[in-house]
């Protein structure tokens, strides 16, 4: 369909933590009939998530966090979820490892790539990249906690995979990025290799 959608104003609502965008574009749609469109986006840039795994002790690693959106929503004070991050420029492999001290206070060896997905296309331009990495308690060097400088308050979960499969039907994990990463484990057999 090369061709077929052409952006007719493009306009910056607001330039805060991300970037609040409203668009109107014209499109051919699949059958051939034109189509416009106004919608917002919101680009906050890539960024960068892990599942940090224990064979040995047969643990993973979560953070849990307040997010603003999850407590304006449900009242929720706080959300479990895989380390993360913005790339801020950075590349996805370096920026998790960076992310992983900054938030956990482990030092961790190259990631494994696993993929990378959008997590909410119809109105978030962010893209995730999905990164493995085992860990273990000698891998510790600081508390972690996350940067003060940013707000960021952490604190460490640590159950096992079993533990984290029945947190997701409970609703106590309800973070997408989280939710593909447990179920990748799963899938794979993370645990067991």
């Amino acid at each position: 369909m090369s061709g077929a959608v052409k952006i007719l104003c493009r306009e910056i609502v607001s330039r805060g933590f991300g970037l609040l965008e409203r668009v109107t574009w014209r499109r051919r749609k699949f059958d051939g009939t034109p189509q416009e469109i106004t919608r917002e986006f919101y680009d906050t840039g890539p960024g960068a998530t892990i599942l940090l795994y224990d064979r040995e002790r047969r643990r993973i690693l979560l953070v849990r966090q307040f997010r603003p959106a999850v407590y304006l929503v449900e009242g929720r004070d706080s959300l479990l979820e895989t380390c993360a991050g913005k790339l801020e420029g950075a590349a996805a492999a370096e920026r998790i490892v960076m992310e992983v001290l900054e938030e956990t206070g482990l030092r961790i060896g190259a990631p494994t790539y696993l993929f990378s997905a959008y997590m909410s296309p119809g109105v978030y331009a962010e893209k995730i990249s999905f990164f493995t990495a085992p860990y273990s308690p000698r891998d510790r060097v600081t508390n972690g906690g996350g940067l003060a400088d940013e707000g960021e308050d952490i604190e460490i979960v640590e159950p096992t995979l079993d533990e984290a499969l029945a947190m997701i039907e409970t609703g106590e994990i309800a973070d997408a990025k989280t939710i593909l990463l447990i179920h990748y484990a799963v899938l794979h057999r993370l645990m067991e290799r």
